[in-house]
């Protein structure tokens, strides 16, 4: 596992980087094959803020926690990142089990869905023209639209499908896949 740590406004002291790295270490035993792990430690005010990013298995995880205490923001992302991987883990050993039942009953292996009691599902699906635009026409569009997200394809990137988002802090985020081969 390659963990990266860096600081955003604050300075990452060696203590406060390898408590970090200890307690991502320990996502190991749930995520095998992860390779890259990013870790942004930073202070808005009186709040110390984690994010972490996992990559495996095609996937991302991500984390993010904030508190009036750098170690005990990390602590609670870790804790939050462990939740996720057993979510994902324990899905994909049901579908995994359910797929081999069905095979030894002769049945074909259709793609099933394990929707859990607490959790929400989709409830209504809208379809509508993806328009190729810039990236500031998309803003305008969404704005105009009253929405927090937008999905457009990006005339910059070869009419990429692309999402464009409102962030927390009032500025936009940009999703450009990046597909694998």
């Amino acid at each position: 596992m390659n963990i990266t740590v860096r600081g955003k406004n604050i300075e990452v002291t060696p203590a406060l980087k390898a408590y970090a790295e200890k307690k991502i270490r320990k996502l190991e035993k749930f995520l095998e094959g992860a390779t890259d792990v990013q870790v942004v430690l930073s202070v808005i005010r009186e709040e110390h803020i984690v994010e972490v990013t996992v990559g495996f298995d095609g996937l991302l995880l991500r984390g993010e926690e904030s508190t009036g205490d750098m170690y005990a923001s990390i602590d609670l992302v870790v804790e939050k990142l462990e939740k996720q991987a057993l979510k994902y883990k324990t899905r994909l050993s049901k579908a995994l089990r359910n797929k081999n039942r069905r095979l030894a009953e002769g049945k074909p292996a259709e793609q099933e869905q394990y929707p859990g009691e607490d959790e929400p599902k989709v409830v209504k699906t809208k379809r509508f023209p993806v328009k190729p635009m810039d990236v500031q026409e998309a803003i305008l569009q969404m704005n105009l639209l009253g929405h927090d997200f937008f999905v457009f394809a990006n005339s910059e990137s070869n009419d990429a499908v692309n999402v464009l988002y409102r962030r927390k802090d009032g500025n936009y985020g940009l999703i450009d896949p990046d597909y694998f081969d």
